[in-house]
C-alpha cells in the first residue's frame, strides 16, 4: 500500500466517526436542517462538475431537480409506487430526459450549451404550471408521503418522520454518490471526458467519440439531480414549479467555481462553506446574492484555480516575499 495513502486512513476514518456523530452533537433541529442542505448542495455541485468534465457548462440542473422531484411524487401519489422505488425510477427519468436533449444539443459548444439548457429549465417549469390535471399546476403537490419504513424484523426499524433520520439518508446517498462520481472519473469514461475538454478534435483524431461521451457525462450529471430532487420532495413534503428556480442553478455553478471545478474535492468545499457562511450571517441574508457575486469576482480574479489551490497560492506568495528577502540580505 502507498505509503501516503496509508497515513490518509485515519484521518479519513476520523473524519467519517465526526460526521456519522453530528446529530449527537448539533444543538437544534434548524441546524440539522441546514446541514441536511449543505449534503443536497455537495451531491448538485459535484455532480454539475461531473457535466463539466468533457468541458459543458449545464445550467439545467434546476429543472433536472424539478424533474426528478414530480416524477418521484407523482409515481408515488398516484401510481402507488414504493418511495425508494419512486425514488430512483425519477433519477432514471431525469437522465432519459438528459439523453434525448443531449444527443441535439451536445453539438452546440460554449455559452451556446449553456443558453439551451436555460431555456430547459424554462420549457420544465412551464409544463409543470400548465399540466395542473397532473401536477396541480402553480399550486404544487403538498402532503408528500415519508419514505417508506425501513424494516428487518426484530432486528431494526427506521421511520422518516425526524431530521435525524433524514440526514443519515441523505448522508448514505452522498457518499454513494459521490463514490461513483468519483469512481466515474478516475476509469476510462472520466479520462476520455477530460481529453474532451483539453482538446476536442484531438481526441476524435483518435477514435473518442466526443458526442457520445458529452451525452453521457450530461445524462450523469443529471441522473444525480433528479435523484437528489426526488429526495428533496420526500424531506420537504411539498413541491411546486418554482421551488428550484434558475437562480438556485446559478448557485450551483458558483459552488463548484468558487470551490474550484478542476479537482474532484472542489465542489465538495464550494457547497460546503458557501452553504454555511449564509447561515453564520444570517443578519444579511438579504444581501446574500451580492455576496456571491463578491466571492466569485474574488476567486475569478486572485485565486482561479478556486479554494482547493489556496494552499499553493499560499505557498508561492511565502516563498515570493521570503525569496526577496533573502536575496536582501545576500
Amino acid at each position: 500500500m502507498n505509503k501516503k495513502k496509508f497515513f490518509q486512513i485515519p484521518g479519513l476514518i476520523v473524519f467519517a466517526a465526526i460526521v456519522f456523530l453530528v446529530p449527537i452533537f448539533v444543538p437544534g433541529p434548524y441546524i440539522l436542517h441546514v446541514l441536511i442542505l449543505t449534503l443536497i448542495n455537495i451531491i448538485l455541485a459535484s455532480s454539475l462538475r461531473l457535466i463539466n468534465l468533457t468541458g459543458q457548462l449545464s445550467l439545467a440542473h434546476s429543472g433536472m431537480l424539478t424533474l426528478g422531484a414530480y416524477t418521484c411524487t407523482l409515481l408515488v401519489m398516484k401510481a402507488g409506487f414504493s418511495t425508494w422505488g419512486a425514488l430512483i425510477v425519477g433519477a432514471i427519468f431525469a437522465a432519459i430526459v438528459a439523453i434525448l436533449l443531449g444527443i441535439p444539443f451536445t453539438k452546440l459548444k460554449g455559452i451556446y450549451f449553456s443558453i439551451i439548457t436555460i431555456l430547459t429549465n424554462e420549457i420544465i417549469t412551464l409544463v409543470a404550471q400548465q399540466w395542473r390535471g397532473m401536477t396541480n399546476g402553480s399550486n404544487g403537490i403538498y402532503n408528500i408521503p415519508r419514505p417508506d419504513p425501513i424494516v428487518i424484523p426484530h432486528i431494526l426499524s427506521i421511520t422518516f418522520e425526524s431530521r435525524t433520520n433524514f440526514y443519515y439518508m441523505v448522508l448514505i446517498i452522498a457518499i454513494i454518490s459521490l463514490g461513483v462520481m468519483y469512481a466515474i472519473e478516475h476509469s476510462r469514461v472520466g479520462m476520455a471526458m477530460q481529453g474532451i475538454k483539453q482538446s476536442e478534435s484531438l481526441s476524435e483524431s483518435i477514435g473518442i467519440n466526443a458526442t457520445w461521451y458529452k451525452v453521457l457525462g450530461f445524462a450523469l450529471g443529471c441522473f444525480f439531480s433528479g435523484l437528489t430532487g426526488g429526495f428533496y420532495s420526500q424531506y420537504i413534503s411539498a413541491i411546486d414549479p418554482t421551488t428550484f428556480g434558475f437562480i438556485f442553478a446559478i448557485y450551483t455553478v458558483i459552488y463548484m467555481v468558487v470551490g474550484g471545478q478542476n479537482r474532484f474535492i472542489g465542489p465538495i468545499i464550494g457547497a460546503f462553506i458557501l452553504t454555511l457562511l449564509p447561515e453564520v450571517l444570517r443578519p444579511l441574508k438579504e444581501f446574500q446574492p451580492y455576496f456571491f457575486a463578491a466571492v466569485l469576482i474574488v476567486i475569478i480574479f486572485f485565486l482561479p484555480q478556486g479554494l482547493v489551490g489556496l494552499p499553493d497560492w499560499w505557498k508561492k506568495t511565502k516563498k515570493r516575499f521570503t525569496g526577496n528577502k533573502k536575496d536582501a540580505y545576500a
